[in-house]
């Protein structure tokens, strides 16, 4: 059996039919336009507040002289120059003397008077041509010619003394003590033997 339709009692009354009310109010909610979030202000941090309210001081000008002369003045580290090493020469060191060096240190002028005294009394004549030459230079040259402790030419005085000491010739202490002396005294050609000068003085005549 078909449904009938209830119809109220108001709805025909004075022959005429009622209408749809669109003033209520929608109680709905629904997105707000975009127009509305443009339109009102963002809320600002407090923090951004106080800060803009905070007025930097600006340094005076002899507070940024201050700062930049502090700043010349430390030098960054890492980067500090270095100063040249200056190359301290090395400490000469001095040979060893053997004894016989020692002994003839302890020589003295008089005992070299002495030695040459004794060796022009072995003589029968004196000496010729020797009396512009020192006392050293005498004991020297009578050195080069005694041919009993090795050939003189070629070789400097005070190795051809240690070479005749080594083969045990008992070569003269006086003459060490001698040639000590002279060194001290800086004397140019000491060492070298009177006679290499002649021969040498002759092969260049010869030439």
């Amino acid at each position: 059996m078909p449904t009938t339709r209830r119809s109220s009692g108001n709805s025909r009354v004075n022959g005429r039919q009622s209408t749809l009310s669109f003033n209520h109010r929608v109680t709905k909610s629904g997105p707000k336009s975009t127009k509305d979030l443009d339109s009102k202000p963002a809320k600002s941090s407090p923090l951004k507040t106080h800060v803009s309210s905070v007025k930097l001081e600006e340094p005076t000008s002899d507070e940024e002289r201050a700062i930049k002369d502090e700043f010349e003045e430390k030098p960054i580290e890492g980067e500090l120059e270095e100063e040249p090493q200056v190359a301290q020469p090395a400490p000469v060191v001095e040979p060893e003397k053997s004894e016989a060096e020692l002994r003839a240190q302890k020589i003295t002028d008089r005992q070299i008077s002495a030695y040459w005294r004794e060796l022009e009394n072995e003589r029968k004549a004196k000496r010729v041509h020797q009396e512009d030459l020192t006392l050293a230079e005498k004991v020297l040259r009578y050195w080069d010619v005694s041919s009993q402790y090795g050939p003189c030419v070629g070789m400097d005085r005070t190795k051809r003394w240690m070479r005749a000491e080594k083969l045990g010739l008992n070569p003269p202490l006086e003459v060490l003590a001698v040639l000590q002396k002279e060194e001290a005294k800086n004397t140019k050609g000491i060492e070298k033997a009177h006679m290499d000068e002649i021969l040498n003085s002759t092969a260049v005549g010869a030439i």
